[in-house]
């Protein structure tokens, strides 16, 4: 491991937005399960989850543009997430926070209907068939999205991956699932179609597709038939 890594690490442990689990601590009773209002952000405010935040610039976006909800950002690689970490509390951002575990487990740091939200931006598409259980988009994902959204909660995906957004899409409303919103190419779409902040806010990786001239694509769907 790189020296930088270790002193990212480091300094993750003295962040108060930081929280990281052992394996076993989220699969025996995890402490902010069905608690994270009261006791992680200390309000009722809503909750949106990003899955695979990685730098976290989606998630504290999403905090400075919504003051009055809660943001957590979800990632297995600290070191990716100690930026957004750093600059939330850098600036002093208080309804965001950062949890290092799997996404495999989220049923275990969730309770039934506990996250309003979850947007999910640019993840690996996993192309090759044998990846499909890797894709965050899948029947088995999305089932466990499901035990722990609102009824009423939504899924936004960003990528600039045509596979996967159109995998998405079909899936979706294979499901019976209702799709709210789609889009080829959110800069060539007008604007009164697309809330603003799905535009303004960029991730480190999109700026670089954007640089590389390829198209966004978005997708907001409800989990509900």
């Amino acid at each position: 491991m790189g020296k930088d890594k270790i002193r990212k690490f480091a300094e993750n442990k003295t962040f108060n937005n930081v929280i990281q689990p052992t394996r076993e601590e989220v699969m025996s009773n995890f402490l902010y399960k069905g608690n994270w209002k009261e006791k992680f952000f200390k309000n009722d405010n809503p909750i949106i989850v990003e899955l695979g935040c990685g730098k976290g610039e989606y998630t504290v976006g999403l905090a400075k543009y919504f003051p009055n909800k809660n943001f957590l950002g979800i990632d297995i690689k600290g070191a990716r997430f100690w930026r957004g970490a750093k600059t939330a509390t850098e600036q002093n951002i208080s309804n965001v926070g950062f949890l290092r575990v799997q996404i495999e487990l989220i049923e275990y740091v969730f309770s039934i209907g506990e996250v309003d939200e979850i947007w999910i931006t640019f993840p690996d598409p996993q192309i090759k068939y044998k990846r499909t259980k890797h894709r965050l988009v899948n029947p088995i994902f999305l089932d466990k999205y499901k035990k722990i959204m609102k009824e009423e909660g939504t899924i936004h995906l960003k990528t600039d991956s045509e596979f996967l957004h159109g995998y998405a899409n079909g899936l979706i409303t294979g499901m019976g699932y209702k799709v709210l919103s789609s889009h080829h190419d959110i800069y060539g779409a007008p604007e009164y179609e697309l809330p603003s902040y799905v535009r303004e806010i960029k991730t480190f990786y999109e700026k670089m597709f954007l640089n590389e001239g390829k198209p966004i694509t978005y997708l907001n769907f409800k989990l509900k038939t």
